[in-house]
């Protein structure tokens, strides 16, 4: 049987700095629990980064899948476009519209 090759899921959104901490925590407390709780198993691990710019905060998110087939379930068959919630577009300024893939490979712990 052929290993499974795990999936990153990269998207970024953009909101104002005053909406920053609130769409951190629509993250932490609503967004992601729903996901897991809509039995998405294959999701291993979320990141969430943030950069401040002059007027507004970037998020990154970093979701990390055991399977393509566990993307799927996420997101879709579209898989590709991204996952926004109507609450969380409230909050967002701007958002990219689709997501990107790549084949996780090996993480090093220095």
């Amino acid at each position: 049987m052929a290993k499974k090759n795990e999936i990153i899921r990269i998207w970024k959104g953009w909101t104002n700095k005053e909406n920053a901490p609130v769409y951190e925590k629509l993250l932490e407390n609503e967004i992601f629990p729903a996901v897991k709780k809509k039995g998405v198993g294959g999701l291993k691990k979320v990141s969430i980064s943030t950069q401040e710019l002059e007027d507004e905060v970037e998020f990154l998110l970093v979701l990390q899948f055991d399977s393509l087939e566990s993307v799927k379930t996420f997101a879709g068959e579209n898989y590709k476009t991204a996952y926004i919630p109507d609450k969380a577009k409230r909050i967002l300024s701007r958002y990219e519209t689709t997501a990107r893939h790549y084949e996780f490979k090996k993480e090093l712990i220095l």
